[in-house]
């Protein structure tokens, strides 16, 4: 957490505070939150083990699982390293590096859960895939997943804000002390 460092050289007594205000972290958590439910990260992010598909997040066609990548089907097979689009096939399985679905043991549910749930799943490593603070930043600034969120490729919608101003929202969060609505 970043601190402002405030002194008082009448009393000298020297203390922290946050460097955001705990409004200013729920505020931005709300804007992290629409972004997470958005279908570019919802549809990998799902409450079962079937991945969804679309902007309207319907179950995942070719009956792909995470029993398919168990049974040697991995999510590669068809989602190759760029959109299919890159390759001249109009309408195609989108790519990036790492597709994937989060693994079974942290699945990382979004779909379903609402603001304070989905906080609170954010900040706790048992649920979001074992990651700090730091890790989860870096998660959401580079990871090339995440990234392709933006540059879906076909007629795919895009998150409701743009990727600076969601890793901004992010940090703004974690700055503030991770308040949950």
């Amino acid at each position: 957490m970043k601190y402002l460092l405030l002194v008082c050289v009448v009393v000298g007594v020297v203390w922290a505070q946050p460097s955001s205000t705990s409004s200013d972290g729920v505020r931005a958590w709300n804007d992290v939150y629409r972004v997470l439910e958005s279908p570019r990260c919802m549809n990998c992010h799902p409450s079962g083990d079937r991945p969804l598909q679309g902007d309207d997040s319907h179950v995942h066609k070719q009956n792909i699982s995470r029993r398919s990548t168990a049974a040697g089907v991995p999510c590669k097979s068809c989602h190759q390293l760029h959109n299919s689009e890159a390759a001249g096939v109009v309408g195609g399985p989108p790519g990036a590096t790492g597709w994937d679905l989060p693994p079974e043991a942290t699945p990382m549910v979004f779909q379903g859960r609402t603001p304070s749930q989905l906080c609170e799943q954010m900040k706790d490593p048992a649920r979001n895939g074992h990651k700090s603070f730091p890790q989860l930043v870096e998660h959401v600034e580079h990871e090339p997943l995440v990234l392709w969120g933006w540059s879906p490729g076909g007629n795919r919608s895009t998150p409701p804000l743009p990727h600076a101003a969601f890793v901004s929202a992010f940090k703004t969060w974690l700055d503030a002390g991770a308040p949950c609505p």
